[in-house]
């Protein structure tokens, strides 16, 4: 697919993520198309020409973004775009303008987890419950940091989607001499993946906090690939309905784990942190100024685990210290039980 039919591209959210997502677009000369809800944000990137919240030190050349508060105008505007919004406000996002504006595009979505209120991925919901054309959808996944893209160091992105023309060629709009892209068919394997690994780096970051050394680390992260592997290979046929099966190999998966449980960049790792030292989730979730998607992902990933009768015990412990009241200490004391 060539990028004339990608047409005109437009970024909905205005977080580190959707901010870096913005700054590879302009960088590559494309003009885009942004809807931000908070109108003062609008003013300020417009006269001003960077995020006044996030990744404050990436510069906008006036004519290459287009800031909106108004999404519907922004929409008809469109023809690719890109969903990168936190899951907890995706589906009230979706459904604040006529969802005949949604039906016509190109939907390239940077959603690291699950939509709480239907526990669906966002192209799951797209089909179920609008009638979205599936071969119309992508995703982009890591391993790859906002703040690493701030500073152009060298990171990767994964697009998935089952329409290779347009993959392709949307991968081909983000790629320049500090992103490479790879593309496949794993929608479901991919975007699973990532909201497991955000789950797990939680994990990560309690266990920093409760003096659990590089050791305990290493077993940890390697189990968590493991249940990973259980949850999309195992059970296929109920989490990937495709004939693509998950790719194991890519970056996607292993390297995205590895990066969101280690570096310091990962807001899921520090919000994990915080959750180790004592903060409660809001107290965390405020003082950190934005929202560690593990932390929805985590409730959503147990009503999918129930739905299909799949066992992932340590996704199980996090939720239980997030949601149910259990102490970091105790949880993971149980935890070191399970680990080999």
């Amino acid at each position: 697919m060539s990028a004339k039919r990608l047409g005109q591209v437009g970024i909905i959210g205005n977080g580190s993520w959707g901010t870096a997502l913005a700054k590879i677009l302009t960088d590559n000369g494309h003009t885009i198309h942004w809807w931000i809800r908070n109108a003062e944000a609008v003013k300020h990137l417009t006269t001003r020409h960077h995020n006044p919240h996030y990744l404050t030190s990436v510069r906008f050349i006036d004519d290459t973004i287009k800031p909106t508060s108004d999404l519907a105008t922004m929409l008809q505007s469109c023809d690719t775009v890109v969903f990168a919004v936190p899951s907890a406000y995706a589906e009230s996002v979706i459904n604040s303008v006529d969802k005949d504006l949604w039906l016509n595009k190109n939907i390239i979505s940077a959603i690291k987890g699950i939509l709480p209120d239907t526990k669906k991925l966002l192209n799951d919901y797209l089909v179920d419950c609008m009638g979205f054309p599936l071969e119309n959808y992508m995703s982009v996944m890591g391993p790859c940091h906002a703040e690493e893209v701030a500073e152009e160091r060298l990171s990767y992105l994964t697009f998935s989607g089952l329409n290779d023309d347009l993959t392709c060629g949307v991968a081909k709009l983000f790629g320049n001499t500090y992103i490479n892209t790879t593309c496949n068919h794993d929608i479901w394997g991919a975007q699973f993946a990532a909201v497991l690994k955000n789950i797990y780096a939680i994990g990560a970051g309690i266990a920093r906090t409760l003096d659990y050394g590089d050791n305990f680390l290493s077993v940890y992260i390697t189990n968590c690939y493991r249940e990973m592997y259980h949850f999309l290979q195992d059970h296929f046929e109920k989490v990937h309905p495709s004939n693509e099966h998950p790719d194991f190999h890519t970056s996607a998966y292993l390297g995205d784990l590895l990066v969101t449980c280690y570096s310091l960049h990962s807001r899921n790792r520090r919000f994990g942190a915080m959750i180790g030292k004592g903060y409660s989730v809001q107290a965390a979730t405020l003082e950190m100024n934005m929202v560690a998607e593990g932390y929805y992902a985590a409730r959503g990933m147990q009503a999918i685990s129930k739905q299909f009768s799949i066992d992932i015990p340590i996704a199980t412990f996090i939720y239980k210290i997030l949601w149910e009241g259990l102490t970091p200490s105790d949880g993971f004391l149980k935890l070191e039980k399970l680990l080999s």
